[in-house]
């Protein structure tokens, strides 16, 4: 069945909407607006959280409903309902008029269509039986504990969810995607004496759960995740100070993506809130560094046919060999600064306004080895994985939390060291990096962005990086 006919059935055979009545009555709501849409949801989610030798919760959850947006000017009326009836849809319209100017406005053009398709319209949640996930996460539990003696808990879940939308403009022109996605995630605890550490994994995408229930991939992530415990139970303290920081490929992208890349969200540098505001064409990191948002990737965790506006997925090239090329789009802001959608309007839910947000952020490959890098720091410090951290949109400061690090001395990599913490300013570190290796990667799967109060899957990703005189945050008494 197609997305079309898939949604149809959804949004209008089953509920109390008429097709052709609610394309009039988005046509009457949004008449005199610039930009606007009604943009209908049905969604299923499941999650089971396996931990200390048991299933610990379950639960599966249906939502559906609608959201209707007038944009005039620089102002947005938005009103939302679980109900999906025409009674809903006018009590909505009236409270998006309330915005309009009564001025004259030309209806901003609407999204171009693709035929592109970039992950399966399957839904995940009905593929395999409750007893089969069941069983995933026992399995990988016994497989933790017979790996290791050391290992004292496992916490093992599994997630799914499949969402379909429908966008409707005035004049009748009709979008829709549906989409998967899948995440499987593994922490594993380890003594040694009275120490306890933990370690951790996590795949998905947008795809089926057949992928992640496979022996192949399950009994990786737990031989990953029991790793990284075992190398924290041998992990010494961390020297603090300014010194030569190595980030490694993969996930560390996630310092890039919250240190610079919210700061080239759209929204932010029209306000002029951004460090990067106004700087377009200007060097604004070392040469060599070329940075993307990628939202056309098959089947990655932050990939889109058509974004939540309808516009398609893009490639976008935000910083080219050190210069800034652009910024990320929604409609409104790429309206408002006479840009062009990048395919980056983005909301959680049909509760929720779109906004500019990142799909698969990530910084190119460059021409050094992985061990060149490291062989040329005399003393610093290797991140290999990272957790937590905050960033400061306006100034561009961060600090952000090592969950897997080590030692560097006299170019070889020595003791891992706990509670490494990086300080520093995200285009100000652009401009520190002095080698970029050959080795770029994305992330397994992992990632989610918050914004505003919102929340949606992100992918990131960069290769090994050497940055020059970053500020390290150390427990070194």
């Amino acid at each position: 069945m197609s997305d079309l006919a898939t949604t149809d059935a959804l949004f209008f055979e089953r509920t109390g909407l008429n097709r052709e009545r609610t394309e009039s009555q988005v046509n009457d709501a949004l008449a005199g607006c610039d930009d606007g849409e009604l943009f209908l949801e049905y969604c299923q989610s499941e999650s089971l959280n396996f931990d200390d030798g048991r299933l610990k919760t379950a639960s599966f959850d249906t939502s559906q409903g609608f959201g209707l947006r007038c944009v005039a000017g620089e102002t947005t009326g938005y009103a939302h309902a679980s109900e999906l009836s025409e009674v809903a849809l006018r009590r909505a319209a009236e409270t998006v008029k309330s915005v309009r100017t009564g001025r004259q406005a030309a209806t901003t053009a609407a999204p171009q269509p693709t035929n592109r398709h970039l992950y399966d319209d399957a839904n995940p949640l009905g593929e395999r039986e409750f007893t089969d996930k069941v069983n995933l996460l026992s399995e990988m539990d016994a497989y933790a504990r017979s790996r290791d003696p050391r290992v004292r808990q496992v916490s093992a879940s599994l997630s799914g969810q499949w969402q379909a939308m429908q966008i409707i403009r005035p004049g009748g022109q009709r979008v829709c995607n549906v989409r998967p996605l899948v995440r499987l995630n593994v922490t594993v605890t380890a003594a040694k004496g009275e120490r306890m550490e933990q370690g951790t994994f996590g795949s998905g995408g947008r795809a089926g759960y057949g992928q992640w229930l496979k022996p192949e991939t399950w009994k990786a992530s737990v031989d990953e995740a029991l790793r990284q415990a075992l190398v924290n139970l041998e992990s010494v303290a961390t020297p603090a100070g300014e010194m030569t920081v190595v980030v490694g490929p993969g996930w560390p992208g996630i310092l890039l993506h919250e240190a610079v890349g919210h700061g080239l969200e759209g929204d932010f540098n029209r306000k002029n809130t951004s460090a990067f505001s106004g700087l377009i064409g200007e060097r604004v990191a070392e040469k060599g560094v070329t940075v993307v948002d990628d939202g056309t990737l098959e089947n990655l965790r932050g990939s889109l046919t058509i974004d939540d506006e309808g516009t398609p997925a893009d490639r976008t090239v935000l910083i080219e060999d050190g210069i800034l090329k652009s910024y990320m789009f929604d409609r409104m802001n790429a309206r408002l600064m006479g840009a062009k959608p990048t395919g980056n309007g983005r909301r959680q839910s049909y509760a929720h306004a779109p906004m500019p947000r990142m799909t698969n952020t990530y910084m190119l490959g460059g021409s050094h080895q992985h061990d060149e890098i490291i062989a040329t720091v005399k003393k610093g410090v290797y991140a290999v994985s990272f957790g937590g951290g905050q960033v400061d949109i306006t100034s561009g400061k961060f600090v952000f939390n090592a969950s897997e690090a080590y030692l560097i001395e006299d170019g070889k990599v020595g003791a891992p060291v706990k509670g490494a913490t990086l300080i520093g300013n995200g285009p100000d570190v652009l401009t520190r990096v002095s080698m970029i290796g050959n080795d770029m990667a994305l992330d397994p799967g992992i990632g989610t962005c918050g914004k505003e109060g919102q929340h949606v899957p992100v992918g990131v990703g960069q290769p090994t990086l050497k940055i020059d005189g970053l500020t390290v945050g150390g427990t070194e008494s």
